[in-house]
């Protein structure tokens, strides 16, 4: 008579069977744990992909929509600032543009604008001349056949300068004998999109403003007096009295904010979506024709969030 498989195993080969089905339990159940963790993992991912897309997505709408709203008027009639909102799917979108003629351009400003921008920063008047010296030799091109002295300040520091128009406001950096620190301090302020030597003073911020005025002679006190200091401190500035062109006299105030005029516009995107998460982007466009109406010129996600301020007029 046949007997039964169980009862033909000894008590060692019953146990080894219960530590193996154990063995495989615990296998399955690690496998579990893990893939479930990586479920979690992708789900995080996607959702962050998720976010990243729309948030693309909401800043090109942005962009857009100044694009439109600029092109709807003619250049002496086109806002210089302006902001608006709007609401898409879970997103609320706050937009807030501005003219870069609001900012000194590196690459066009004259010599007495950028010292009277770098005094009002802060700046000693002799160290402020330097600077703005070694600005302006980044630039320029040396004239065929002369020695090129600003190239040999550059050789102890490893790289020679560009000699050629800056590409970034980040440049600054490696002009020579500029502490970082105060590049720091300078960079709100200027631009290489504004395509002009002047600034608007009406949308420009008041330490711009004051620089304008310091470099058209208006004011008689001189860099680095004591009258410096309420207005680089966020004070009222005084009236605007207009731009200084390179190698040109001092316009009027009338003729400074109107020819103080670009086609490239700096817009700054705030996005709150439904579930808190917050970010903040900033690109520059320049207008252009019916063809292309406006390019891209600069994009930058997860910028430091600022307080809107629109500018006013002085008067």
């Amino acid at each position: 008579m046949g007997t039964s498989g169980n009862r033909g195993r000894s008590p060692a080969d019953r146990g080894f069977v219960i530590v193996a089905v154990l063995w495989i339990l615990l296998a399955l159940s690690s496998l579990a744990i893990i893939f479930s963790a990586y479920l979690a993992a992708s789900a995080r991912a996607l959702a962050a992909s998720d976010i990243s897309l729309q948030t693309e997505a909401l800043v090109s709408t942005g962009l857009e929509l100044t694009a439109y709203q600029l092109t709807l008027t003619d250049d002496k009639t086109r806002p210089q600032y302006g902001a608006f909102h709007f609401g898409l799917d879970d997103a609320s979108v706050n937009v807030s543009f501005t003219s870069e003629a609001g900012r000194l351009d590196l690459n066009y400003a004259s010599k007495e604008m950028l010292t009277g921008l770098f005094v009002v920063l802060g700046a000693r008047k002799d160290a402020a001349s330097e600077y703005a010296d070694r600005i302006v030799g980044w630039r320029t091109r040396p004239t065929p056949g002369s020695e090129n002295v600003e190239a040999a300040r550059y050789n102890a520091l490893g790289y020679a300068p560009r000699q050629g128009l800056f590409t970034h406001v980040n440049e600054l950096a490696l002009v020579a004998g500029i502490p970082e620190a105060f590049v720091d301090r300078v960079l709100p302020f200027v631009t290489v999109f504004n395509g002009g030597p002047d600034v608007d003073p009406t949308i420009a911020a008041p330490e711009l403003a004051l620089a304008v005025d310091k470099a058209s002679g208006k004011q008689q006190d001189g860099f680095g007096s004591a009258a410096l200091g309420s207005s680089a401190l966020g004070a009222s500035a005084p009236s605007p009295n207009g731009g200084l062109s390179a190698g040109s006299q001092a316009p009027s105030p009338q003729t400074a904010a109107s020819t103080a005029q670009s086609p490239c516009y700096r817009i700054a995107v705030s996005i709150r979506f439904r579930n808190g998460h917050r970010t903040n982007s900033e690109a520059v466009i320049a207008l252009g024709d019916k063809t292309e109406p406006y390019r891209v010129l600069s994009w930058q996600n997860d910028v430091e969030p600022r307080v809107l301020a629109l500018p006013r007029g002085r008067g």
